[in-house]
């Protein structure tokens, strides 16, 4: 094959999944899988149509990017550099920086070009496909798992202490042999269908750092970090008669300068749109409470993260308001929420309901606003009665 038919790098249209052509990136090229799995000794033997190409479509999520067949591309049809991709102008934009070397430190070269070989090693997914409990989920970015593990159709996973393996019968073979039904570490929650699991990154760091690249590959976050010992991890699982069943989790530190009460958040794709991301983000703010304080997610909020805590504010805040206390203040939602207080006050402030009053800040509530509330639509909440959790004392 010629790479000047098909340049890795080069935008192109290409069909995507639904019948349009959208722009994109030939970001890197295999050979199909029945030549690689019989390959002929001369690689120059095989056409362009003989490999897949791995594609970034611009304008969407790294974790839509896809291996494609030569069918899919338009050569034809001009696709000029106005496309190139975030990525792209990104590097431009830091070599441009590094030029002006008056301007930049050692230290933040430095940075710079590890980020571009992080980005760069990062760019293809190296796992297409988990087998996790009954459920096989399509992955959305990379993940640094070993290389051996890499490359195949699927990684299979134990859904109890997240041990992987490349071959199914290595993994047949573990299940046989694993003796957890649930995950390490202390059980803090209960009710009829659902269990919370508090495992220390210091004392279960094998189980812990299998968690980071299993989630790692539905996070698109630019580092993953191994030392997990600062961390605490709560696994929140369903729970039937073979076992708990990993749902989620959401990690936080065990000693946070800034009153952070949430590192990192995640729902698994199989358990997703079904409330447990509230689920968790209520749970977090219910240790925080019991630890008599507030506390923020740590920051900056993905704009998806930002969508949740601010619908997840909003309605914890606007069932206080169901009682109308009219002389209720900042300080005591935080209180009874363990809402941070600058959190409250732009939740207030995008709900229209904070007014100022000869030059104070006032909670102003209509008849109209208290009307709506009971109206309100409904979100999955952890019950308290079923925490069975206290700070430990220091």
């Amino acid at each position: 094959m010629s790479d000047k038919t098909v340049d890795l790098g080069e935008n192109y249209y290409v069909s995507w999944r639904d019948g349009q052509k959208h722009p994109g990136q030939v970001i890197e090229r295999r050979l199909i899988k029945k030549y690689r799995e019989n390959p002929k000794r001369d690689e120059s033997d095989y056409s362009i149509k003989d490999y897949e190409y791995y594609v970034h479509f611009h304008g969407f999520d790294r974790r839509l990017d896809e291996w494609i067949t030569y069918d899919r591309l338009d050569l034809v049809t001009s696709c000029n550099s106005k496309h190139n991709d975030d990525h792209g102008n990104t590097r431009k934009h830091k070599r441009k920086l590094d030029d002006v070397s008056d301007l930049k430190s050692e230290k933040e070269s430095t940075l710079v070009a590890l980020e571009k070989d992080h980005e760069e090693i990062t760019r293809v997914k190296n796992i297409q496909c988990v087998v996790l409990g009954k459920y096989e989920i399509e992955t959305w970015y990379f993940s640094p798992y070993p290389d051996e593990y890499c490359g195949g159709d699927k990684l299979y996973l134990c859904e109890y202490c997240l041990k992987y393996a490349k071959k199914f019968k290595t993994f047949i073979r573990h299940k046989q042999e694993c003796k957890m039904t649930t995950p390490p570490g202390k059980r803090i929650y209960a009710d009829e269908t659902l269990a919370m699991y508090e495992v220390d990154g210091k004392e279960n760091k094998i189980y812990c750092q299998n968690l980071c690249l299993l989630s790692k590959l539905f996070l698109d976050h630019k580092t993953l970090y191994y030392d997990v010992d600062p961390f605490l991890f709560y696994i929140l699982c369903e729970v039937d008669g073979d076992g708990s069943h990993i749902v989620g989790y959401f990690s936080k530190e065990k000693q946070s300068q800034e009153n952070y009460n949430l590192a990192c958040i995640l729902t698994f794709p199989p358990y997703q749109r079904k409330g447990y991301g509230k689920f968790l983000i209520s749970l977090s703010y219910e240790l925080t409470k019991r630890e008599g304080t507030t506390g923020s997610p740590e920051k900056p909020l993905s704009d998806l993260g930002k969508i949740s805590y601010r619908s997840y504010w909003a309605f914890v805040i606007l069932k206080i308001f169901q009682n109308y206390e009219p002389n209720i203040s900042v300080h005591e939602i935080g209180r009874r929420t363990g809402i941070k207080t600058e959190d409250i006050l732009s939740t207030l402030h995008s709900l229209n309901l904070i007014r100022t009053f000869k030059g104070q800040h006032i909670i102003y509530l209509s008849e109209n606003i208290i009307s709506k509330l009971d109206q309100s639509k409904k979100m999955r909440l952890c019950n308290p009665r079923c925490l069975t959790w206290e700070p430990k004392k220091i």
